[in-house]
């Protein structure tokens, strides 16, 4: 088996905090023999548990970066029981970039587990996780926001699995991270995810998705925060009392939960994140760029629901996500 090329620069199983990067060797133009330094804290004290947290799996998405940089200044070894691996810039390249992709090959990081050691510097990435970090730990928590492309009403996600007492306990977690909204979702295309990469080794995850825009805000950030400390007390890794305050369950079981436009033109929202709609409601509207005296598309609501997504730039492609619909749970 050909070895994976990245070398941790600090121990990711002794007690303490370690502060450190995941050296990538890079060989580029401006450096010959340079390296990708991505930026990790290990915390550790003890048996225990072990948390393996992560942001800017899309570079664009910013509050995982926010909450996870407090935490590694914040967080000290006498409060944990086990271990706590902590990655804000899981795609650092991209990260850099402030853009969804690497800019190095244009990998999407959460397209490309499980990865391979002698492939693109993401593909890199994506196995050191896939056999190194990932074996290591009991549960993981990835965040997630709409970038620049997309807004989200605040949520924490799990999917629906075919393994239930995976699932079960997913959601025990999720419901621990209290975002505003609780979703569980059929992912409609979950090749090469992260998220299934983490599931399909039986450990627990929690995904987000906080907002969008390209931006984060005090409350997306403030949401991220009290989440990540929610789930390390849940786990054990930390001792106190979880604030839990209500959050609004929904679902997401099928594809009429997502509208996609056919065509490019500019983005008219026709209902605001979070507000209920009904099926055949038109939730946004795509104008010609190109001329005057023409009516627009109109997207409809395909189910009843609450609008928990929709496309954020003011210009739309044939493609694009126009919105989606999450559902009441009953």
């Amino acid at each position: 088996m050909i070895k994976n090329p990245i070398t941790p620069t600090i121990p990711l199983d002794q007690d303490g905090e370690h502060h450190g990067f995941l050296r990538l060797p890079y060989s580029r133009d401006d450096s010959a023999w340079g390296s990708i330094m991505i930026p990790i804290t290990v915390i550790q004290n003890g048996p225990g548990p072990t948390a393996l947290l992560t942001g800017a799996n899309h570079g664009d998405e910013y509050e995982g970066p926010i909450a996870l940089q407090e935490l590694t200044v914040t967080l000290k070894a006498e409060e944990v029981t086990g271990r706590v691996i902590i990655v804000p810039a899981f795609n650092y390249p991209a990260f850099r970039a402030g853009t969804r992709t690497s800019p190095i090959d244009k990998g999407n990081m959460n397209r490309s587990f499980p990865g391979r050691p002698d492939g693109t510097p993401t593909e890199k990435i994506a196995d050191y996780f896939q056999r190194v970090l990932l074996p290591m730990a009991d549960i993981a928590v990835d965040f997630h926001s709409g970038g620049k492309t997309l807004d989200f009403v605040p949520f924490a996600a799990v999917h629906i699995l075919d393994d239930k007492v995976l699932e079960a306990d997913c959601a025990r977690a999720m419901q621990a991270f209290n975002a505003p909204f609780s979703v569980q979702l059929l992912e409609i295309d979950n090749v090469g995810m992260y998220d299934t990469a983490v599931e399909d080794m039986g450990k627990v995850l929690v995904t987000t998705e906080l907002g969008g825009g390209g931006t984060s805000t005090a409350r997306s950030n403030a949401i991220a925060k009290k989440g990540v400390r929610n789930v390390l007390i849940h786990c054990g890794i930390l001792q106190g009392e979880m604030q839990i305050d209500e959050t609004v369950k929904l679902t997401m079981p099928d594809d009429d939960c997502y509208l996609f436009s056919e065509d490019d033109g500019m983005y008219e929202a026709m209902v605001d994140l979070g507000d209920p709609v009904n099926k055949g409601d038109v939730v946004a509207r795509r104008w010609p760029l190109d001329r005057t005296g023409q009516l627009p598309v109109d997207y409809h609501a395909r189910r009843d629901g609450i609008l928990i997504s929709r496309h954020h730039p003011g210009l739309i492609k044939a493609g694009d996500c126009v919105a989606v619909i999450g559902v009441a749970e009953r």
